[in-house]
């Protein structure tokens, strides 16, 4: 597969897309590595790159906007302003010699500073989208999707004796405290939803189905206001928007995307 990080300069596709996971530090409860949204991004991108011509994976940026978070040891949040920082010049130096930027999400933190990163790139007349891998329906975090997840993409990185349930009610009612207090206020433990039921064999069926969702995406290359790469519904007319997989709650971005802010107050605050 044609990797960045592995190329000499003059192996380099001419002007090709370029597809950067981006990720998070941040604790995914007692059983899952603290890497468990940038290794999702990574194997959602790797599975997707083939289907596409011309495209080169990058590699990941590890560290997102995950202030909710900082309640928990292990975490490591860059916060929502460093992150459209780091993404806007991200994309005006790989723009320079890429034809066109992809960033494929896996943390629902991120949203805010990719809502405002992408948009200004492409006022700046650079072909930049972002993608977030949303699961419809999953649970918010550390449940049942993310550890179906890990358990294909990362098998050794998942704890399953510490597996167990954490809050599972749903994330609109969580959200007022989880944005006053963080998510520690909430779930002691870090989960949000219940990783009962998980297995590797769901986690290859969900990577699969994100990697293909993403082709399609790519292919068709529609973009939203808010620079997001927009999906067709199956069966839907040709110039239908989108696909609106974000009504419902969806896990590994962990919010529903378009409906409820995901950054809560506490990535806003000074840092000292």
């Amino acid at each position: 597969m044609p990797s960045l990080a592995g190329a000499a300069w003059p192996e380099l596709p001419e002007r090709p897309l370029l597809v950067v996971p981006l990720g998070s530090v941040e604790q995914h409860g007692p059983h899952l590595p603290l890497a468990t949204d940038t290794r999702t991004a990574e194997a959602v991108a790797q599975a997707a790159v083939p289907g596409v011509g011309n495209a080169l994976l990058a590699p990941a940026i590890a560290y997102g906007a995950s202030g909710e978070h900082e309640g928990f040891p292990g975490t490591v949040s860059i916060g929502t302003e460093a992150l459209t920082t780091l993404l806007v010049e991200y994309g005006r130096s790989a723009g320079r010699w890429a034809g066109r930027l992809l960033v494929v999400n896996g943390h629902g933190g991120n949203s805010d500073a990719l809502r405002a990163a992408v948009p200004l790139l492409r006022a700046e007349g650079r072909d930049v989208a972002w993608w977030p891998c949303a699961v419809p329906g999953g649970d918010a975090h550390a449940g049942r999707v993310e550890t179906s997840l890990m358990l294909h993409v990362e098998p050794g990185g998942v704890r399953q004796e510490r597996a167990e349930p954490g809050e599972t009610a749903s994330l609109r009612e969580l959200l007022p405290r989880m944005r006053a207090e963080g998510v520690r206020a909430v779930s002691p433990n870090g989960v949000l939803g219940d990783p009962a039921g998980a297995s590797a064999a769901e986690g290859a069926e969900l990577v699969a189905d994100l990697a293909g969702r993403l082709v399609a995406a790519v292919r068709e290359w529609r973009i939203g206001d808010a620079g997001r790469l927009q999906e067709q519904c199956p069966g839907a007319a040709p110039r239908r928007r989108r696909c609106r997989v974000d009504q419902a709650v969806s896990s590994v971005t962990g919010n529903a995307d378009d409906e409820v802010p995901v950054v809560p107050p506490l990535e806003r605050r000074p840092r000292g």
